[in-house]
């Protein structure tokens, strides 16, 4: 836990409203995993117009801050903590920049894809291994650095590219129905780079992956 201590305060306290392409028009029932201080099930409950959101975060100080906007939260390790919710109660959830932060995040997709409802979505977001910050000094250097924040984040466990990320989220039974990218936004230096090599290296400028899957029946 030390390693989030180092974090800057803001990485608990913004939204992640880039999510909203993958979003349902409602969601009655919201539960995100690293909730941090709530800020995007506040900005969530407006978006979908749900009745009850609830988080589960590591980090003390930042699980105290939720408690004071949101329905429920429970502070700790989702990989040693068990969820009392019913099978089949969850509308929605959420894992944000959290599978890649596990030791099994297998285990946890597949105990949470049993959370939601027919029709329900997990939705999640994983960093590209694959991004030039990591192949180019890998391949050019040798190297492979971790550093305080981005893709080599040193509190990353697992590492992942497109294929696999999508495979880690459909491990529970769940149906991938959209991927969408970030980091090659128009106008950035990226789009720009992969625009000159005419898309052949697209892969190198995907930050993260952005990932939802139903639950079919």
């Amino acid at each position: 836990m030390g390693l989030y201590q180092e974090k800057e305060s803001d990485y608990f306290a913004k939204a992640r409203t880039g999510i909203l392409p993958l979003l349902p028009a409602q969601a009655d029932r919201v539960l995100e995993i690293g909730c941090a201080e709530g800020a995007t099930l506040v900005w969530a409950r407006e978006q979908l117009k749900s009745s009850w959101v609830g988080g589960v975060e590591l980090f003390e100080e930042a699980a105290e801050n939720a408690r004071t906007r949101i329905d429920w939260v429970a502070q700790g390790d989702i990989e040693k903590m068990e969820l009392t919710f019913d099978e089949a109660s969850m509308d929605l959830i959420l894992c944000l920049d959290v599978l890649e932060h596990l030791w099994d995040p297998w285990s946890v997709v597949c105990r949470l894809s049993n959370l939601l409802k027919p029709g329900g979505a997990l939705v999640v977001s994983i960093p590209n291994v694959l991004h030039h910050s990591v192949m180019l000094p890998l391949i050019l250097h040798g190297r492979f650095d971790y550093r305080d924040e981005g893709v080599l984040d040193k509190t990353h466990i697992r590492f992942f590219t497109k294929s696999t990320a999508v495979e880690l989220v459909e491990t529970g039974g769940l149906v991938v129905d959209k991927v969408t990218t970030s980091g090659n936004a128009k106008g950035s230096k990226s789009a720009l780079a992969d625009m000159m090599t005419l898309g052949v290296f697209h892969v190198l400028f995907e930050t993260q992956y952005i990932i939802r899957a139903t639950r079919t029946r």
